[in-house]
């Protein structure tokens, strides 16, 4: 096929690559050490390169040729010569444990620079060209979390939104949203923009030893939604857990008979709305969109009825009958939230205050809390994208991979909100990852631009390609066969030829 000739740049993508270090392998997929790859589109032609992020955890393991560092879903033991003495000691002295660098999650713009992120208290800066891993940064220097999420925000000025953990203090658990601005004040060139972080607000946990799960958060143009789902982390069965031999993730408990909490918070005041909103319990990892009409905030998520997810990418799972093998519990459904924010305050208890279309509820209950239920817009789609133009606002379109019984996705699929209308893209074995939507400049309407993929063949003798969609009509407009074994990653960014440094610098 033939690209377009505006479509200049670099798709940028990270996931676990290996699995296996020496004699030892991790338990959960991912865990695995971060492999970052990269196609660079270029007048018509696309180049391919991968590299491990060659991060301290990277470098430990490698040079111990076997895991000495510790994942979420593997526990592992750096000195086995230390006696039990010595393991008391350091746990005490340590409770919350020193996390993982194995930053294979996402990408993350932060000013000029591009950083490779998990959900620890480190990123790892990178050449977005070269893929060389540069320096760590630990956000605890600037900011008391011990976890953040992995799923930024950008606001119209470029400056970074994110949340993290507090379990620093002790029994003052709560969750900080924090921003990093986009430049730094001409006197200070030299400085990093983390210098410059600020705190925009904290939300206390309701369960100082139970912190919330979470993976991602909303944002519209007045507001930053977090969701405090029962999907929580002990933290005194964490700190216990290299002395029990457990692995943290083994510390994560959904609860299915208690609430999942909404939580707004004013952009501008940077304060909490005080009415009380919350649904039945959920799990989930995806916020899709959010935006306000009429007093309402309304958001789109990908939930989940457990937390069973997580538990198929045990790598004993993952065999050659992991499609076959592997189901999951509860199916991908696509939500939506039509949360009142102003409402009548006089109306009658039991009254649905939702003044919108919708057939999404919120109803008031003698206590003042708000019990708000979806509107389901539709079932298994996952790993959302939107075109980020649109984040915050009014919009029509999700590009996702669709995922049925089994957690792995078969085909990539363009829903319209609006219309419900559903647009796919699937070949037998052929696994797409994450799609990612490339506005063509000077767009005009929503969908106008390109929708971009790796797949990868179910048989490894097959190569896999990149995959360049008509984001529109969902057409093929060409693909890029690389020969390599390529590895399924989780997500990534385009980064357009315009927003790289010149490589002088």
């Amino acid at each position: 096929g033939q690209l377009p000739t505006w479509l200049q740049g670099i798709l940028l993508r990270n996931g676990p690559g290996m699995h296996t270090i020496g004699d030892s392998k991790y338990n959960h997929w991912f865990d695995g050490l971060a492999l970052l790859h990269s196609f660079t589109f270029k007048n018509g032609e696309v180049y391919y390169r991968s590299k491990y992020l060659r991060s301290d955890t990277y470098n430990c393991n490698i040079e111990a040729n076997r895991i000495v560092v510790s994942e979420f879903g593997t526990m592992a033991y750096p000195d086995p010569c230390k006696n039990i003495f010595a393991k008391a000691f350091s746990y005490l002295s340590h409770t919350i444990p020193e996390f993982t660098d194995n930053c294979l999650i996402n990408i993350m713009k932060a000013g000029d620079d591009f950083y490779a992120t998990g959900e620890t208290n480190f990123i790892r800066k990178i050449n977005p060209q070269t893929l060389e891993t540069l320096e760590k940064v630990d956000y605890n220097k600037y900011v008391a979390v011990n976890v953040a999420t992995s799923h930024p925000h950008y606001d119209s000025a470029g400056n970074v939104l994110n949340m993290g953990t507090s379990i620093v203090d002790k029994g003052k658990t709560k969750y900080l949203l924090f921003k990093i601005p986009s430049s730094v004040p001409e006197q200070e060139k030299k400085k990093s923009c983390f210098k410059h972080l600020e705190v925009v607000c904290s939300i206390p946990s309701r369960s100082l030893l139970h912190p919330s799960y979470y993976h991602s958060f909303g944002i519209t143009e007045n507001y930053i939604i977090f969701i405090e789902q029962p999907f929580r982390l002990d933290i005194v069965k964490m700190a216990t857990a290299y002395i029990r031999g457990v692995s943290w993730a083994s510390c994560l408990a959904f609860n299915k008979d208690d609430k999942t909490w909404f939580h707004f918070i004013d952009r501008k005041t940077k304060k909490e709305v005080s009415t009380k909103f919350y649904t039945d319990a959920l799990v989930f990892f995806h916020h899709i969109n959010a935006y306000e009409e009429d007093g309402h905030v309304i958001f789109d998520i990908i939930a989940y009825t457990d937390n069973s997810l997580y538990d198929m990418f045990y790598l004993k799972n993952m065999n050659k009958d992991f499609e076959e093998n592997v189901k999951l519990t509860s199916i991908p459904t696509c939500k939506r939230f039509v949360v009142p924010l102003q409402y009548d305050k006089d109306a009658v208890v039991d009254s649905n205050l939702v003044t919108l279309p919708s057939t999404a509820t919120a109803v008031k209950e003698k206590d003042g809390n708000i019990y708000c239920q979806p509107e389901i817009l539709c079932e298994g789609i996952e790993l959302p994208r939107i075109n980020y133009d649109y984040n915050g606002k009014n919009y029509k379109y999700v590009f996702a991979t669709e995922v049925q019984w089994s957690p792995v996705p078969t085909k990539i699929a363009k829903f319209n909100i609006q219309t419900k209308e559903m647009l796919y893209w699937g070949q037998d074995h052929c696994w797409p990852s994450e799609p990612v939507f490339v506005p063509r400049p000077d767009a005009k309407e929503e969908d106008d631009g390109v929708v971009l993929t790796c797949v990868v063949k179910t048989d490894p003798k097959d190569p896999p390609f990149l995959l360049v969609l008509d984001a529109k009509t969902f057409t093929e407009l060409g693909r890029a066969t690389v020969n390599v074994e390529m590895h399924m990653d989780l997500h990534g960014m385009f980064i357009p030829q315009e927003a790289m440094k010149t490589e002088t610098e």
